[in-house]
């Protein structure tokens, strides 16, 4: 099994992170009704442009498995919070929901 995550303004397409194309270290658990994900990055100028539109996120998780279809996972980020630690140098993202699908399902 293989993650790639996926984190991109919804109204521009700008991507923020993408661990396809870079080492993106990140954590994803489930807290309350919602989950966290915590990115480890400095505070740079992509974080800083992230955390203006923090109202327009899309992150994705992509599960890629050796015998069966790709799982595509969307989480829902709506309100935040959203915010940068800076003590510990990690972007902190919380998804009140999410929705988990195949894509393949949907492709004609």
């Amino acid at each position: 099994m293989k993650q790639t995550l996926l984190v991109k303004h919804a109204v521009s397409g700008r991507m923020f992170f993408d661990s396809k194309t870079q080492h993106v270290a990140y954590t994803l658990t489930e807290q309350g009704d919602g989950w966290l994900l915590e990115i480890e990055s400095p505070k740079d100028e992509k974080v800083e442009a992230l955390i203006q539109v923090k109202e327009e996120l899309n992150v994705f998780i992509f599960t890629t498995y050796e015998d069966q279809p790709t799982l595509k996972t969307w989480y829902y980020v709506k309100d935040g919070p959203v915010q940068y630690d800076i003590d510990r140098e990690r972007l902190v993202i919380y998804a009140h929901s999410r929705i988990e699908y195949y894509p393949h399902e949907y492709a004609q």
